[in-house]
């Protein structure tokens, strides 16, 4: 009996240490996972600051001195693992317009546990408004605007607006050039010694979003964002295409004709004759445009450089065509201080590609003008500045066009339109006209499209496995 006993306990008590070893084992095995899972999230917050640090490298200036393998330590000051970077630059005549920064995180006790991260660092460009704007203006109520609007004057807004539309003012002047005669006091203006005062952002109509609008808001510093035209002139002269004015081409040269091909190349023409039209402008009153082109002749044509993609013409432009790659078309005379040039829209301006690969910048030392003779419905796609003048369209008697959509931006340093009215009736310009950003260029925009914000920021972040 007593045998028994003994051996009923002995078989019990190794079930029991068997049972216990695995309960040991389980704990075991809890605490190691434990300590990996500790690892492999200690890896991912490593991954994480050396992009945080290479962001710190590249606002700063100082990526020449920024490590590209690091000792990480705690908030202790303890050693506890390292971070590897790898950068990718795009880059466009030596300006960088983008960062790819991947960035790989293991602590020291767990070596073979990596965690890796990938983010594209850019830019914010003017290419995230619609209108940027650094003067009083009128929009319709036929327009649609998807993208924000800001201008530095006053807003009447009575089209359609998506996005937000911000004043720098928190009350003007609204004339009778606006509009505003009679004053539109049931819509928050008022007069006041004999001027009609309204809000610095205000509708008429039931189109606009009023809750979308926004000001006062700061003044938008247009000097901070003047383009270096002479840097560009360099750049084309010494790395892509420069022409110069074409008089010195040939004495009965008004100007060039560009026309954008879909192979990449650019057609130049040379203007010998423009027709002249009867035409008024706020800056100029009634006058005779000469935008019309009469008689011109082929003179070459032109590769893109890739790694600079600049035009520089040094005197009037009519560019339109396919656009194929991202390019920077200017027109400047830096040559005579006593003129400026203009840029005139006179066909449609495509791109090949729609999927960011293509864009255009197109600077105009003075305006940005559509043509009398542009087409019925008429498409522009591109960042379209306006250094010293307006962007727009004169007042043409009698030359009523039906539909312009613009895909891209419109910076004017003066007041921009492209209808004229009589009461309510439309006398010059397009009936219908809508306006959509393109978001591919806010943050990769052809070269020397000038920035809104100066940091660079994280516009795309992922996980690699």
């Amino acid at each position: 009996m007593r045998g028994s006993i003994i051996t009923i306990v002995l078989i019990f008590g190794l079930i029991f240490l068997i049972l216990l070893g695995g309960l040991f084992g389980f704990i075991l095995i809890q605490a190691r996972q434990s300590k990996h899972n500790v690892g492999w999230n200690q890896a991912f917050h490593i991954a994480e600051s050396g992009v945080d640090y290479y962001r710190w490298c590249l606002n700063n200036g100082a990526e020449d001195n920024c490590q590209l393998e690091k000792e990480y330590y705690d908030s202790e000051g303890n050693l506890i693992g390292h971070f590897s970077l790898e950068v990718i630059s795009n880059s466009s005549c030596g300006e960088i317009i983008e960062r790819q920064i991947s960035s790989t995180g293991w602590t020291n006790k767990f070596p073979q546990t990596i965690r890796k991260t990938r983010v594209l660092y850019a830019r914010t460009s003017v290419a995230k408004y619609a209108y940027l704007l650094n003067d009083n203006v009128w929009a319709g109520s036929d327009r649609e605007i998807r993208g924000d609007y800001h201008s530095n004057g006053g807003i009447r807004m009575d089209g359609e607006n998506r996005s937000l539309v911000s004043s720098a003012l928190e009350e003007w002047v609204c004339t009778d050039s606006f509009g505003c005669s009679p004053c539109p006091s049931s819509h928050g203006c008022r007069i006041e010694s004999g001027d009609c005062i309204c809000p610095g952002v205000f509708t008429t109509t039931g189109n606009a979003d009023v809750g979308l609008f926004d000001y006062p808001t700061p003044f938008f510093d247009f000097e901070g964002i003047t383009i270096d035209l002479a840097q560009i002139k360099a750049k084309a002269q010494a790395n892509s295409t420069y022409l110069p004015p074409a008089a010195t081409i040939d004495s009965e040269a008004d100007g060039y004709h560009l026309i954008f091909k879909n192979d990449g190349k650019v057609e130049v023409w040379i203007i010998t004759r423009l027709w002249s039209d009867w035409a008024y402008s706020l800056e100029e009153g009634w006058h005779y445009d000469y935008f019309r082109i009469r008689d011109e002749y082929f003179y070459n044509t032109y590769s893109i450089n890739p790694s600079c993609s600049v035009i520089f013409v040094e005197d009037n432009l009519w560019p339109e065509g396919e656009v194929k790659g991202k390019i920077t078309v200017a027109s400047a005379n830096l040559i005579d201080p006593n003129k400026d040039t203009d840029v005139i829209l006179r066909g449609d301006i495509d791109y090949v590609n729609k999927d960011g690969s293509d864009g255009l910048a197109l600077i105009g030392e003075r305006n940005v003008l559509i043509g009398p003779d542009s087409p019925n419905q008429m498409e522009l796609r591109g960042i379209f500045i306006a250094q010293k003048g307006h962007s727009g369209r004169n007042h043409y008697p009698n030359n009523i066009k039906d539909k312009l959509e613009i895909f891209g931006s419109i910076v004017s340093n003066g007041r921009v339109g492209t209808q004229w009215t009589s009461g309510s009736y439309v006398v010059s310009g397009y009936s219908k006209r809508e306006n959509y950003i393109d978001s591919n260029l806010i943050y990769s925009p052809p070269p020397f499209v000038p920035y809104v914000e100066y940091d660079f920021k994280i516009v795309k972040w992922e996980e690699i496995e």
